[in-house]
Parts: structure tokens; sequence; C-alpha cells
């Protein structure tokens, strides 16, 4: 199934499986997600179906998404994003998909921001190794050659240079749900998110 929901780490622990095996989790709560809009072949092309998350007040949104909403029947969200279903798959039933989406066991893909640490030297931003501490050297933390002389008298472009790190979209793939509480609505996944 191609549906899915929109969370917020909460953080991680850590649960036994059957085996008493330590396995390290991160925690997500889903609550919050309504469906928006469902799509069908015959009046959009494609089946898919919209998922909102986090409540927002009506005057806070830009009238064309007041209109969406308002149109669906929907309370307005923060995030909306749009899941494509494959052909004949259903939707579960209700406003409001919670952690009954997934089982455990099953596999998933994460995605989400990165925490974002401003303008970051190579050392930290690339895990550059770094120029000679001593000896005369003043280049330590620096980066280095970035490039020939004349030809081609220039310095390429995408070199590793100091910049803005994190804050990025990050995709995890392949990630086991461990766990699933409805009555916490959230989900556990193994490893690090």
């Amino acid at each position: 199934m191609s549906l899915g929901l929109i969370g917020k780490k909460i953080g991680m622990t850590r649960v036994f499986d059957d085996s008493g095996k330590a396995v390290a989790v991160t925690v997500i709560d889903v609550s919050g997600n309504a469906f928006v809009q469902r799509k069908s072949a015959e009046t959009d092309g494609y089946e898919a179906v919209q998922v909102g998350y986090d409540a927002q007040k009506p005057q806070r949104l830009p009238k064309p998404l007041q209109g969406h909403f308002e149109k669906h029947g929907s309370e307005p969200k923060k995030v909306i994003r749009e899941f494509r279903m494959n052909e004949g798959e259903t939707v579960p039933e209700g406003g409001h998909p919670g952690v009954e989406v997934f089982q455990p066991g099953q596999w998933v893909d994460v995605i989400g921001t990165s925490k974002g640490k401003g303008f970051q030297g190579v050392y930290k931003r690339y895990n550059f190794g770094g120029l000679p501490m001593s000896h005369g050297s003043m280049m330590h933390r620096r980066t280095g050659s970035v490039g020939a002389g004349t030809t081609p008298g220039r310095v390429w472009k995408n070199m590793r240079m100091p910049g803005q790190h994190g804050n990025d979209r990050k995709t995890v793939q392949n990630l086991r749900v461990v766990q699933t509480r409805p009555d916490d609505n959230v989900i556990l996944v193994s490893g690090a998110v």
C-alpha cells in the first residue's frame, strides 16, 4: 500500500523483541492526520489521497487553500501531502487515519528534515581530515586546494566548501515498524530517523 502518514518525531527509546533482544526505536507521533481529498482515475486521471496534518486557523491560510478545505469539507491543516494509490487499493474508512495504516513488521520509508546546524566549515560539514597542526603550517582547519592554476583558471562547480549544514530533506529507506500503539497514536520504527 502506498498510503502514508504525516508525523512528528518525539525521540528515541528501546524496546525488547520476543527473544529478549533490545531494539533501538524512533517514536513518531501520528495524531492529527485527516483525509482532505480522495482523487479517482475518473475525475482526476489517477488514484490518490490527500492527507492533512496539524490544525491551522482558517484566516492564516491563503484564500485558494481555504476554498480547497471548504470544498472537500475538512478542517484546515498546516501541512498537506498527497499519496499515490495503486489500482484497486482502498483507503481506510473515516476521516482520520491513524496507526492502523501500518502493521508491525512492515517496512517503511521515512522522509524528514534534518536538524539545521548553521554555517559550518569543511571539518564538520564534509568530515575533512584537516591539514597539519604543527611544523609551521597555518592551514589547520582550512579547505586546502580547490583547483588548478591557469587552466582551467577557475574553481569547478560543486566543490566541497564551507556553508550551510543540515536543514535538508532526507529520506531513510527500509525501516521496520516494530510496534504501533493506538492508545498513544504513535509508531515505533527501528533505528534512527
